[in-house]
C-alpha cells in the first residue's frame, strides 16, 4: 500500500520511469544501453515504492501508554528544559528516519492538539544536534487527561518536505497516520519527566506499535487523590 502523503511524488516518478522504459525499448540501441537504462529506471521505481510504503500497523493497548510516532533508530535521549509547549524540564527522545525506513508518521497518544507551529530552517543532517532547533520542522503539542506529549517532525540534508495534516483543536487517536517527512529526517519527542520511560539510546522503533513510555497515572487516578 502506497501512502496517500506521498501520491503526487510516486505516480510522478512512476510516470516518469515508465515512459522512460518505453522509450528506451522503442529508440535506444545498442541492446545493452537500453538495458542499462530500464534496469536503472526500475531501480528508481523500486526505491519509491519501498520510501513510500505504508503497512498497516497494530497499536498496543492502554490508555496511559505512549507509542512511537516513527519507525527508525533512537538516537538521543536526555534531560532538557522545553520552553516551546511545556515550560519545564522533560525527556527528549530523538528517532532518527533512513531512507529505508517507514516515512508515515502515527500520533503517539489520543488526545486534542493543543499547539502547533511550523519553523522554516535549514537543512543540517538530521542526525546532529543541531537539527533539532536549527533545521525546518513541524512542532505539535497534544494532551489528553494524563498529561502532554510534544513532538517535531524535523526535516534533515535531503529531506525538504514536511507533511502534516494536524492543526489546533483536533481530536486525535493513538497510532493513526498524520503525517509523514519525505526522504529521510527525524522525529523529536518530548515527555514529561514523570512517565515511566521505555526506551534507550540505540532501540529499533516501530511507528504506531513501540511503547516509548507509560504515563504513571490515569486521569481518574489524579482526580481521585
Amino acid at each position: 500500500m502506497i501512502t496517500k502523503y506521498g501520491y503526487d511524488v510516486f505516480f510522478t516518478i512512476a510516470a516518469v520511469c515508465v515512459v522512460i522504459i518505453l522509450l528506451a525499448l522503442l529508440f535506444i540501441e545498442p541492446k545493452s544501453y537500453r538495458y542499462s537504462i530500464i534496469v536503472v529506471s526500475l531501480a528508481v521505481l523500486g526505491f519509491v515504492t519501498s520510501f513510500f510504503r505504508d503497512p498497516e500497523r497494530i497499536t498496543p493497548k492502554g490508555e496511559n501508554l505512549i507509542i512511537a510516532p516513527a519507525d527508525g533508530k533512537v538516537v538521543v535521549v536526555k534531560k532538557i528544559f522545553e520552553n516551546e509547549f511545556f515550560h519545564a524540564d522533560v525527556w527528549q527522545v530523538s528517532i532518527f528516519m533512513s531512507p529505508l525506513n517507514v516515512h508515515v508518521n502515527r500520533n503517539p497518544i489520543s488526545g486534542v492538539v493543543k499547539h502547533t507551529r511550523y519553523v522554516k530552517g535549514e537543512y543540517f543532517a538530521a542526525f546532529e544536534d543541531k537539527a533539532s532547533e536549527k533545521n525546518e520542522q513541524m512542532i505539535v503539542g497534544l494532551e489528553n487527561a494524563n498529561g502532554k506529549v510534544m513532538f517535531k517532525q524535523i526535516a534533515g540534508f535531503i529531506a525538504r518536505r514536511i507533511v502534516c495534516s494536524l492543526k489546533s483543536g483536533d481530536t486525535v487517536n493513538i497510532g493513526e497516520r498524520f503525517g509523514m517527512i519525505k526522504f529521510g529526517s527525524r522525529v523529536d519527542v518530548f515527555l514529561p519527566l514523570s512517565v515511566d520511560l521505555k526506551t534507550n539510546t540505540g532501540d529499533i522503533t516501530i511507528a504506531g506499535e513501540t511503547i516509548l513510555g507509560e504515563f504513571l497515572q490515569s486521569g481518574l487516578e489524579k482526580k481521585s487523590k
